[in-house]
């Protein structure tokens, strides 16, 4: 790993507790800051970000890989620094992991530099707002929820509805007519759907202009807590530097939810609402904010989130429908029908869908679709009764 090199290990520290995922260190020294990493097992293979300061001489950290080697005493180095994942254009085609190292046999990296996964969002005075379309070729979302070019969309639908079919089934509409780079973020993907969709992308020729970041589910909580930050350093080189648009896909925003809920267990904090972290709205809104449009380029981002038990009243779905300018809700009624993409039109919805952005025609016919849909909905028990007559 290229950051191994840069330890400045005056001060050494030493291994006090490990809980799991969660590993108490103490320096004799001053103590590491927040988000700093460390590294300490054999061969500095087990990494460490600093999570909070306990007291004077012990800091608390998550680990990013697996610590079953970890015992009491052992010697932990720090870094000096964040972690940083790499960038530039030699990343387009390859799979990595949480730490910039390529999952894909493939062989290096050939990176530009590399840029720490923890960044500031863009000022509001640098962001810009886009009144256009993000067409993706599915009838049923561009009619009646409509994407926004440089917008954040999400997915949302219960276990086996059909989300990540509908993200491939975008990638594959987008990918001949979409110019930009497009960044796969695999957030507690089942290896299964990972290797598929590598398959997929190669076959349909979309490969080279692609680059996918995968935190497996099962590997530790940690790295699903950071794939997306480092998967946004990415997107951000793209924007800033590059100045090139991004599509970026998150496969799937609860497991970033559920992963900050087992660390913030193992840390002792007290859960909130239905179990859930008490800091879920401001870890979901640090990932979220980092996504918006320059001057240069725009981020235009389509998430996949699991609603436990479709309950669209979960504490999770309801923090995430907040940063999305269009909500596509998936039904499992639909599904059962056959009927697929499960789209449900009547909840699905846009800050698009207005005269003004698309067009008077499109917005009445949208209107009507609605319309008799209600309708139909508000019928359906008298016709399941009486017939269609």
């Amino acid at each position: 790993m290229m950051q191994r090199r840069q330890h400045h290990n005056k001060h050494p520290g030493q291994i006090v507790a490990v809980r799991g995922n969660v590993v108490d260190v103490r320096f004799a020294a001053p103590l590491p800051n927040r988000n700093q990493a460390l590294y300490t097992g054999e061969n500095d293979q087990v990494v460490l970000e600093v999570q909070s300061h306990l007291d004077p001489h012990t800091v608390r950290c998550i680990a990013l890989t697996v610590t079953r080697t970890l015992r009491r005493g052992d010697t932990v180095k720090d870094s000096g620094a964040m972690l940083t994942m790499p960038v530039g254009e030699g990343l387009l085609g390859r799979v990595l992991n949480v730490f910039g190292q390529p999952i894909d046999r493939q062989g290096e990296i050939e990176a530009e530099r590399r840029d720490p996964i923890h960044r500031p969002p863009l000022p509001m005075a640098q962001r810009t707002t886009r009144r256009e379309i993000f067409a993706t070729g599915i009838k049923a979302i561009d009619l009646l929820a409509p994407l926004e070019r440089g917008g954040k969309a999400g997915l949302f639908g219960g276990a086996g509805v059909g989300k990540t079919v509908l993200i491939t089934e975008m990638i594959n509409n987008m990918a001949g007519r979409y110019q930009g780079v497009s960044l796969f973020c695999g957030i507690g993907e089942r290896i299964r759907e990972a290797e598929e969709l590598y398959r997929e992308m190669k076959q349909v020729g979309v490969l080279d202009n692609t680059i996918m970041v995968f935190g497996q589910m099962n590997e530790p909580p940690g790295a699903r807590f950071r794939v997306g930050h480092a998967t946004l350093t990415i997107a951000e080189y793209f924007r800033d530097t590059a100045r090139r648009d991004v599509l970026l896909l998150i496969d799937n925003i609860f497991r970033f939810v559920q992963s900050g809920m087992e660390v913030s267990g193992l840390m002792g904090r007290l859960p909130s609402r239905v179990g859930y972290q008490p800091t879920l709205g401001t870890e979901l809104a640090e990932l979220e904010e980092r996504i918006c449009s320059a001057a240069g380029g725009a981020i235009t981002s389509v998430q996949a989130v699991y609603v436990p038990a479709d309950d669209l009243t979960d504490p999770s779905a309801t923090h995430t429908f907040a940063h999305l300018s269009a909500s596509i809700v998936l039904s499992r009624r639909r599904a059962s029908q056959g009927l697929y993409p499960a789209i449900d039109p009547l909840n699905s919805d846009s800050k698009m869908l207005t005269p003004g952005v698309v067009g008077q025609l499109h917005y009445q016919v949208a209107q009507a679709v609605r319309g008799t849909l209600a309708e139909y909905e508000e019928l359906k028990d008298i016709i399941s009764m009486l017939g269609i007559e």
